[in-house]
Protein backbone atom coordinates (compact mmCIF):
# COMPACT_ATOMS: atom_id res chain seq x y z
CA UNK A 1 0.00 0.00 0.00
CA UNK A 2 1.55 3.45 -0.69
CA UNK A 3 1.87 5.89 1.59
CA UNK A 4 0.94 8.67 -0.08
CA UNK A 5 -2.01 8.25 -1.97
CA UNK A 6 -5.11 6.50 -1.89
CA UNK A 7 -6.05 6.70 -5.67
CA UNK A 8 -9.01 3.66 -6.17
CA UNK A 9 -9.13 2.64 -2.35
CA UNK A 10 -12.95 2.78 -1.45
CA UNK A 11 -13.64 4.25 2.09
CA UNK A 12 -16.46 3.86 3.98
CA UNK A 13 -17.46 7.13 6.10
CA UNK A 14 -20.72 6.91 8.28
CA UNK A 15 -22.08 10.24 9.52
CA UNK A 16 -20.33 11.53 6.00
CA UNK A 17 -23.42 13.99 4.84
CA UNK A 18 -22.49 16.32 6.82
CA UNK A 19 -20.05 18.32 9.22
CA UNK A 20 -16.59 16.08 9.91
CA UNK A 21 -17.43 13.18 7.57
CA UNK A 22 -18.71 15.02 4.62
CA UNK A 23 -14.76 17.08 5.08
CA UNK A 24 -13.11 13.43 5.31
CA UNK A 25 -15.36 12.48 2.23
CA UNK A 26 -14.33 15.44 0.43
CA UNK A 27 -10.59 15.21 1.02
CA UNK A 28 -10.77 11.53 0.51
CA UNK A 29 -12.29 12.01 -3.24
CA UNK A 30 -9.68 14.83 -4.24
CA UNK A 31 -6.84 11.98 -3.27
CA UNK A 32 -8.75 9.64 -6.01
CA UNK A 33 -9.99 7.43 -3.66
CA UNK A 34 -14.11 6.09 -4.00
CA UNK A 35 -16.42 7.43 -1.26
CA UNK A 36 -19.19 5.61 0.36
CA UNK A 37 -21.14 7.48 2.79
CA UNK A 38 -23.84 6.37 5.62
CA UNK A 39 -26.77 8.99 7.65
CA UNK A 40 -29.28 8.01 9.06
CA UNK A 41 -31.59 10.67 6.52
CA UNK A 42 -31.30 9.26 3.27
CA UNK A 43 -32.23 12.78 1.74
CA UNK A 44 -29.12 14.07 3.31
CA UNK A 45 -26.96 11.37 2.40
CA UNK A 46 -28.36 12.02 -1.45
CA UNK A 47 -27.96 15.57 -1.17
CA UNK A 48 -24.13 14.91 0.38
CA UNK A 49 -23.83 12.27 -2.49
CA UNK A 50 -24.73 15.21 -5.45
CA UNK A 51 -22.42 17.86 -3.83
CA UNK A 52 -19.70 15.59 -3.26
CA UNK A 53 -19.59 14.41 -7.09
CA UNK A 54 -18.13 12.03 -9.32
CA UNK A 55 -16.69 8.61 -7.19
CA UNK A 56 -19.35 9.32 -4.27
CA UNK A 57 -22.01 6.82 -3.60
CA UNK A 58 -24.07 6.15 -0.40
CA UNK A 59 -27.06 4.59 1.60
CA UNK A 60 -28.76 5.36 4.55
CA UNK A 61 -28.36 3.64 7.77
CA UNK A 62 -29.02 3.36 11.05
CA UNK A 63 -26.72 2.59 13.72
CA UNK A 64 -28.99 2.35 16.81
CA UNK A 65 -30.90 -0.85 14.52
CA UNK A 66 -28.07 -3.63 14.33
CA UNK A 67 -30.35 -5.40 11.28
CA UNK A 68 -30.04 -1.72 9.41
CA UNK A 69 -26.08 -1.11 10.07
CA UNK A 70 -25.87 -4.98 9.13
CA UNK A 71 -27.82 -4.69 5.77
CA UNK A 72 -25.59 -1.31 4.83
CA UNK A 73 -22.40 -3.13 5.42
CA UNK A 74 -23.65 -6.27 2.79
CA UNK A 75 -24.70 -3.81 0.51
CA UNK A 76 -21.38 -1.79 0.48
CA UNK A 77 -18.87 -5.18 -0.24
CA UNK A 78 -14.96 -4.89 0.51
CA UNK A 79 -13.51 -1.77 0.80
CA UNK A 80 -10.21 -0.41 2.32
CA UNK A 81 -10.92 2.23 5.36
CA UNK A 82 -14.19 2.62 7.71
CA UNK A 83 -14.08 6.15 9.34
CA UNK A 84 -16.87 6.99 12.05
CA UNK A 85 -17.97 10.42 12.75
CA UNK A 86 -21.77 10.26 12.86
CA UNK A 87 -22.78 11.59 16.59
CA UNK A 88 -26.39 12.23 18.28
CA UNK A 89 -25.68 15.98 19.67
CA UNK A 90 -28.95 15.46 21.54
CA UNK A 91 -27.93 12.79 23.65
CA UNK A 92 -24.97 15.12 24.44
CA UNK A 93 -27.39 18.35 25.51
CA UNK A 94 -28.38 16.12 28.97
CA UNK A 95 -26.00 17.19 30.93
CA UNK A 96 -26.68 17.33 35.12
CA UNK A 97 -25.19 16.24 38.13
CA UNK A 98 -25.28 12.51 39.45
CA UNK A 99 -28.23 12.79 42.17
CA UNK A 100 -30.44 14.34 39.24
CA UNK A 101 -29.53 11.93 36.41
CA UNK A 102 -32.34 10.03 34.57
CA UNK A 103 -30.50 6.27 33.81
CA UNK A 104 -32.40 5.74 31.09
CA UNK A 105 -32.12 8.92 29.06
CA UNK A 106 -28.54 8.98 29.91
CA UNK A 107 -27.82 5.89 28.15
CA UNK A 108 -28.25 7.64 24.83
CA UNK A 109 -25.15 9.59 25.17
CA UNK A 110 -23.64 5.88 24.29
CA UNK A 111 -26.12 4.64 22.11
CA UNK A 112 -24.52 6.30 18.45
CA UNK A 113 -21.03 7.49 19.53
CA UNK A 114 -20.04 4.03 21.45
CA UNK A 115 -22.54 1.08 20.46
CA UNK A 116 -22.52 2.60 17.15
CA UNK A 117 -19.53 2.42 16.47
CA UNK A 118 -19.40 -0.90 17.62
CA UNK A 119 -22.13 -2.46 15.40
CA UNK A 120 -20.37 -0.84 12.67
CA UNK A 121 -17.29 -2.33 13.10
CA UNK A 122 -18.92 -5.85 13.76
CA UNK A 123 -20.85 -5.75 10.60
CA UNK A 124 -17.22 -4.31 9.04
CA UNK A 125 -14.64 -6.36 9.96
CA UNK A 126 -14.20 -9.31 7.24
CA UNK A 127 -14.94 -6.62 4.44
CA UNK A 128 -11.69 -4.67 4.99
CA UNK A 129 -8.74 -4.91 3.97
CA UNK A 130 -6.18 -6.52 5.31
CA UNK A 131 -3.83 -3.69 4.82
CA UNK A 132 -6.77 -1.35 5.69
CA UNK A 133 -8.00 0.71 8.99
CA UNK A 134 -10.89 2.42 11.23
CA UNK A 135 -10.91 5.59 12.31
CA UNK A 136 -13.31 6.01 15.06
CA UNK A 137 -14.32 9.37 16.50
CA UNK A 138 -14.75 10.92 20.16
CA UNK A 139 -14.25 14.37 21.29
CA UNK A 140 -11.76 16.53 23.75
CA UNK A 141 -14.11 15.99 26.82
CA UNK A 142 -12.51 13.04 27.26
CA UNK A 143 -9.29 14.93 28.76
CA UNK A 144 -11.42 18.32 30.06
CA UNK A 145 -14.04 16.79 32.07
CA UNK A 146 -16.78 20.16 32.83
CA UNK A 147 -19.29 19.82 35.52
CA UNK A 148 -22.55 18.28 34.92
CA UNK A 149 -21.43 16.22 31.91
CA UNK A 150 -19.65 12.75 33.48
CA UNK A 151 -21.51 10.52 31.42
CA UNK A 152 -19.93 12.96 28.29
CA UNK A 153 -16.18 12.70 29.22
CA UNK A 154 -17.27 8.72 30.29
CA UNK A 155 -18.39 7.91 26.51
CA UNK A 156 -15.61 9.78 25.34
CA UNK A 157 -13.09 7.83 27.03
CA UNK A 158 -14.93 4.64 26.21
CA UNK A 159 -14.39 5.10 22.39
CA UNK A 160 -10.46 5.53 22.87
CA UNK A 161 -10.28 2.46 25.34
CA UNK A 162 -11.88 1.09 22.33
CA UNK A 163 -9.97 1.77 20.13
CA UNK A 164 -6.55 0.69 21.96
CA UNK A 165 -8.31 -2.20 22.29
CA UNK A 166 -9.38 -2.97 19.27
CA UNK A 167 -6.35 -2.40 17.57
CA UNK A 168 -5.13 -5.50 19.47
CA UNK A 169 -8.05 -7.69 18.50
CA UNK A 170 -8.31 -6.59 14.79
CA UNK A 171 -4.96 -6.24 13.85
CA UNK A 172 -3.56 -6.15 10.65
CA UNK A 173 -6.47 -4.16 10.23
CA UNK A 174 -5.03 -0.52 12.05
CA UNK A 175 -7.56 1.27 14.70
CA UNK A 176 -7.14 4.43 15.59
CA UNK A 177 -9.09 7.87 16.46
CA UNK A 178 -9.34 11.38 16.17
CA UNK A 179 -9.92 13.81 19.28
CA UNK A 180 -11.61 16.68 17.54
CA UNK A 181 -12.42 20.12 19.75
CA UNK A 182 -14.57 22.71 19.25
CA UNK A 183 -15.40 22.62 15.58
CA UNK A 184 -17.59 24.86 13.31
CA UNK A 185 -20.21 21.42 12.00
CA UNK A 186 -23.61 22.56 11.13
CA UNK A 187 -24.56 21.73 14.62
CA UNK A 188 -24.16 25.74 15.25
CA UNK A 189 -26.49 26.79 12.45
CA UNK A 190 -29.53 26.64 15.67
CA UNK A 191 -28.30 29.25 17.41
CA UNK A 192 -29.10 32.53 16.15
CA UNK A 193 -25.97 34.36 14.56
CA UNK A 194 -25.33 36.93 17.16
CA UNK A 195 -25.39 34.68 19.84
CA UNK A 196 -23.33 31.78 18.18
CA UNK A 197 -20.63 34.55 18.06
CA UNK A 198 -20.77 35.62 21.48
CA UNK A 199 -20.72 32.12 22.28
CA UNK A 200 -17.66 30.52 20.60
CA UNK A 201 -15.50 33.81 21.71
CA UNK A 202 -16.19 32.72 25.14
CA UNK A 203 -15.07 28.99 25.00
CA UNK A 204 -12.39 29.93 22.55
CA UNK A 205 -10.43 33.19 23.93
CA UNK A 206 -8.39 31.29 26.19
CA UNK A 207 -7.08 28.84 23.81
CA UNK A 208 -3.72 29.28 22.54
CA UNK A 209 -5.53 29.07 18.88
CA UNK A 210 -8.41 31.49 19.95
CA UNK A 211 -10.79 30.14 17.37
CA UNK A 212 -13.22 27.07 16.10
CA UNK A 213 -11.70 24.74 14.00
CA UNK A 214 -13.23 23.80 10.58
CA UNK A 215 -13.92 20.97 9.70
CA UNK A 216 -11.60 20.57 6.63
CA UNK A 217 -8.35 21.11 9.18
CA UNK A 218 -10.13 17.97 11.32
CA UNK A 219 -10.31 15.80 8.64
CA UNK A 220 -6.24 16.21 7.75
CA UNK A 221 -6.24 13.96 10.88
CA UNK A 222 -8.44 10.89 9.69
CA UNK A 223 -6.22 11.36 6.20
CA UNK A 224 -3.01 11.03 8.34
CA UNK A 225 -4.41 7.93 10.23
CA UNK A 226 -6.00 6.24 7.57
CA UNK A 227 -2.76 6.98 5.42
CA UNK A 228 -0.45 6.01 8.20
CA UNK A 229 0.60 2.40 7.93
CA UNK A 230 2.59 2.50 11.25
CA UNK A 231 -0.18 3.88 13.41
CA UNK A 232 -2.61 1.63 15.36
CA UNK A 233 -3.99 2.18 18.50
CA UNK A 234 -3.36 5.98 18.75
CA UNK A 235 -5.73 8.65 19.66
CA UNK A 236 -4.88 12.26 17.65
CA UNK A 237 -6.03 14.82 19.16
CA UNK A 238 -7.28 18.36 16.88
CA UNK A 239 -8.39 20.60 19.37
CA UNK A 240 -6.75 24.13 18.97
CA UNK A 241 -4.67 23.33 22.61
CA UNK A 242 -8.24 23.20 24.13
CA UNK A 243 -6.44 20.23 26.20
CA UNK A 244 -3.59 22.14 27.26
CA UNK A 245 -5.30 25.12 29.41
Amino acid sequence: MSHSTLEDQRIVVIGGSSGIGFAVAQRVLREGAQVVIGSSSAARVEDAVKRLGPGASGAAVDVRDEASVAAFFKASGSFDHLVFTAGDWDALRRPGGVAELDLEAARAIFTVRFWGALAAIKHAQGRISAQGSITLTDGAVAHRPRKSAALNTAMAGAVEHLTRALALDLAPVRVNAVCPGLVLTEVWDSIPEDRREEQLRRMTARLPLPRAGDPAEVAEAYLYLIRGTYSTGQVLIVDGGFTLV
